[in-house]
């Protein structure tokens, strides 16, 4: 399915949203953080892993991704978030 089944209009949101996601992925890790201090259970794990993909779509080094993931670190999250916003 090719962009000529969407009216220009559509086209140029879709192109936008690409363009922009980056921080659409920023965003949302931004908002995991509060989250994953909320949550518990399978919940939890859920929310773990959606914060590694949200990493990987900002190419946060691999390394670091497994390093807070594995620990389940929200403080590390929020630390490297923190970083991204550039307020070390």
């Amino acid at each position: 399915m090719g962009m000529e089944n969407y009216s220009p209009h559509q086209q140029k949101i879709i192109k936008r949203y690409y363009e922009n996601m980056d921080s659409v992925a920023w965003q949302r890790l931004s908002e995991l953080v509060a989250d994953l201090y909320l949550a518990e259970g399978k919940k939890r794990d859920k929310l773990w892993a959606s914060a590694a993909s949200f990493m990987e779509k900002i190419k946060v080094p691999q390394v670091r991704i497994d390093a807070i993931v594995q620990k389940k670190d929200v403080e590390g999250l929020a630390k490297l978030v923190k970083e991204l916003m550039g307020k070390d």
